[in-house]
């Protein structure tokens, strides 16, 4: 707006014809400069080239065998949208000492966009600076890390001694050679492995078109390659089916393995369970990134508003509760909490200021209770964080604390702080919610919450999916005592009546920025019913 501005309307056509003034200046100044901005933009690139032949890092590599696939082809696939030139080796080489195997990726840096492929692929090592000589540190406040590799979950290796002899062993890559597999005659099952993102896609769109999708229930080492737990089944029954799948494969970046028949293999058929989202009026940015991510998975869900809870039947309607993380005064309140404790009015007009509220909540818990699913991240989990209460009748109610509690506010009393950065994480092994993942991945945390758990009582349980590691925390970004992470429970699943609850320290989708997560996010959803455990 002007400035200073004279006060008055700004209305939404006030934001448009400011957009195309602007627009319109930008190619009226285009038109006039044509030469100069040209020349200027060639003398970057040229500079660009040429310090890419003289300073290190020299290129990028990225192995061929990674744990998820699918990431590997998507991350290749974004840099040569963004006019990067991507090569894959030709023959096994060795550099500084490890061995790549044909077929990996190689970004060189002697490239225009040089400072871009940099950015986006090396980790980040947040500056710290200090306001005065010795003073205190300018800490960031916001997302400190934006490493691809890292947020995707693809191994990628930096190279600081120019190669000669590997421009020899190159060749041009682009995503159209990437092969479009025909399903071979008499094939009855396409199998898709858990590590990949894209097996779930495939999924979630056979099981939406109608087809009979399974998981395996433990890695068969007989088959070639070996398929692993968790693995997808699409079952092919008739020439519509083997249309219908092949139509998926056509779309995705998967190595599927073909059976003439599954006898024998320890299978499991599963069903897309009825989801609900839960989102508040209060701009909740990452409810929005969270149907982003289920819509991109072919995922279907109901949003449900706090206003909704006063109606709908919780058990009748739906398997998977999905709380993103929002505040938990918004949600049961529709009011802020300031930090003397006072709750500020929304601002909002009434309808767009209501609350789940006692009896709602007191629904979501008779859901939990009675078998339902509930995933939760980020600072809604303070929800199921504390002495909570399930009503019976106007006498009775059933009081109980879940066996978990929040550390975060006596840790930032200690120093902690992480604005926003990758962290390292323990998974646990052999369990519904870490099929298919790596035992040691980063995940994007924001210093809270930070979970410790004790042992469960009466129709309770607990496990603990996955820790920080005791040293060597932070991956990429910024962190600020780090040591008092040690240990801390990362990820928790716990069991209360015949429900389950996912709680999640971190965001495992943070705008839709860090698939490296997402199976986490998906297996939560996919969990089958404790009786079926």
């Amino acid at each position: 707006m002007p400035d200073p501005w004279p006060g008055g309307w700004w209305r939404l056509s006030d934001i448009v014809k400011y957009e195309i003034v602007s627009t319109e200046s930008i190619i009226e100044t285009c038109s006039e400069n044509k030469a100069d901005i040209l020349k200027f933009r060639n003398d970057i690139c040229r500079k660009a080239v040429e310090k890419g032949k003289t300073e290190m890092p020299f290129y990028y590599i990225l192995p061929s065998e990674q744990n998820d696939h699918s990431e590997w082809i998507d991350l290749a696939r974004l840099l040569t949208e963004h006019g990067v030139d991507v090569y894959k080796l030709t023959e096994n080489t060795t550099l500084e000492g490890k061995n790549y195997s044909t077929g990996a990726f190689v970004v060189p840096l002697s490239q225009p966009f040089r400072p871009f492929i940099k950015e986006v692929l090396e980790i980040q090592e947040y500056p710290v600076r200090h306001y005065t000589p010795n003073g205190d540190i300018i800490k960031p406040y916001d997302i400190t890390s934006w490493s691809l590799p890292l947020h995707k979950g693809v191994a990628c290796y930096e190279i600081n001694t120019l190669q000669p002899e590997i421009e020899k062993k190159l060749a041009t890559w682009n995503l159209d050679q990437e092969r479009s597999l025909d399903i071979p005659e008499n094939t009855s099952a396409v199998v898709l492995n858990a590590s990949d993102n894209s097996s779930y896609l495939a999924a979630f769109k056979a099981i939406r078109d109608g087809l009979k999708v399974f998981r395996f229930k433990r890695e068969n080492k007989t088959t070639n390659p070996t398929i692993s737990d968790g693995s997808f089944i699409i079952s092919i029954a008739n020439s519509s089916d083997a249309k219908k799948t092949n139509d998926i494969l056509g779309v995705i970046s998967a190595n599927p393995v073909f059976l003439q028949n599954t006898d024998g293999f320890e299978k499991e058929e599963i069903k897309m369970p009825r989801i609900a989202l839960v989102e508040s009026w209060f701009h909740d940015m990452d409810a929005g990134w969270t149907r982003f991510v289920l819509d991109s998975y072919a995922i279907e869900y109901q949003v449900l508003h706090p206003e909704d809870f006063k109606k709908v039947d919780l058990d009748k309607n739906f398997d998977v509760m999905i709380f993103p993380s929002e505040n938990k005064d918004i949600l049961l309140s529709g009011k802020y909490k300031s930090r003397d404790g006072l709750y500020t009015p929304s601002s909002s007009p009434p309808e767009y200021a209501q609350s789940i509220g006692e009896k709602g909540f007191d629904k979501v818990l008779k859901f939990i209770d009675g078998g339902g699913k509930v995933v939760s991240w980020g600072v809604s989990t303070a929800l199921f964080i504390g002495p909570l209460k399930i009503k019976i009748n106007d006498e009775k109610s059933d009081e109980f604390i879940l066996p978990v509690r929040d550390q975060s506010k006596e840790l930032l009393g200690k120093g902690l702080y992480c604005p926003g950065s990758l962290v390292n994480i323990r998974l646990k092994k052999d369990h519904p919610i870490t099929l298919g993942m790596e035992s040691d991945i980063a995940v994007f945390y924001r210093g809270k919450p930070v979970f410790t758990t004790r042992e469960p009582y009466f129709d309770m349980d607990r496990r603990v999916i996955a820790t920080f590691p005791e040293k060597d925390i932070l991956k990429s970004g910024y962190i600020e005592k780090e040591e008092l992470l040690a240990g801390k429970s990362a990820l928790v699943w716990i069991k209360k009546g015949k429900g389950q609850i996912v709680l999640f320290a971190f965001s495992p989708q943070f705008r839709a920025s860090t698939p490296v997560s997402y199976k986490l996010l998906f297996n939560a959803i996919l969990l089958p019913d404790f009786n079926q455990k």
